[in-house]
């Protein structure tokens, strides 16, 4: 019995020490980044990580078009309002949330999820507590590194989720009192 113990032991110790290795190595390949604003009545913070382009293809083949997508790499992107919101011209109650995306060659689809915490590949539509259309540009320069940040803009900003030659563009504002 002891030699069991021992066994199941030493098994949980290297399962444990494998998964920090590669959580480790993951985040080496796609570092954790948090984008964060408190302007103009709104205070977004967004914690992702950064996956690389490295000469590949993004928009319509590593991320196709039409499915959902983490929006960055490993767990899934998380984004915290801490007052009520609109996005996108639709409500948004205070809270976290997990955000995910529906790239297209044309406007984009932004879902919140009030699903937290689950690796980026486990999307739960029954989760889903907004979805809006959002608008996205062409760059002249190519991002080589997904990135999310800010523009300020009256009333809100605007947030910006910007990789390769694609940049979507989502309205915050502050939710009026009722």
């Amino acid at each position: 019995m002891k030699k069991i113990l021992w066994i199941i032991g030493g098994l949980a110790v290297v399962v444990l020490i494998g998964f920090f290795v590669l959580r480790s190595w993951t985040k080496s390949k796609s570092p954790e980044a948090v984008a964060q604003i408190n302007q103009n009545g709104v205070s977004v913070k967004v914690d992702y990580c950064q996956p690389y382009k490295k000469d590949r293809k993004i928009f319509g083949d590593l991320v196709p078009y039409g499915e959902v997508w983490r929006t960055g790499a490993n767990e899934a992107t998380l984004i915290e309002f801490d007052q009520d919101v609109v996005v996108a011209g639709q409500p948004l109650d205070e809270g976290e949330y997990s955000l995910w995306t529906i790239p297209s060659e044309g406007n984009w689809i932004v879902i919140f999820n009030r699903e937290t915490g689950q690796w980026g590949t486990d999307y739960d539509q029954t989760k889903d507590v907004l979805r809006v259309p959002v608008m996205t540009r062409k760059r002249n320069n190519v991002a080589e590194q997904f990135y999310i940040s800010f523009a300020p803009k009256e009333r809100g900003t605007d947030m910006l989720l910007t990789w390769d030659k694609t940049e979507a563009i989502v309205p915050i504002q502050l939710r009026p009192e009722q």
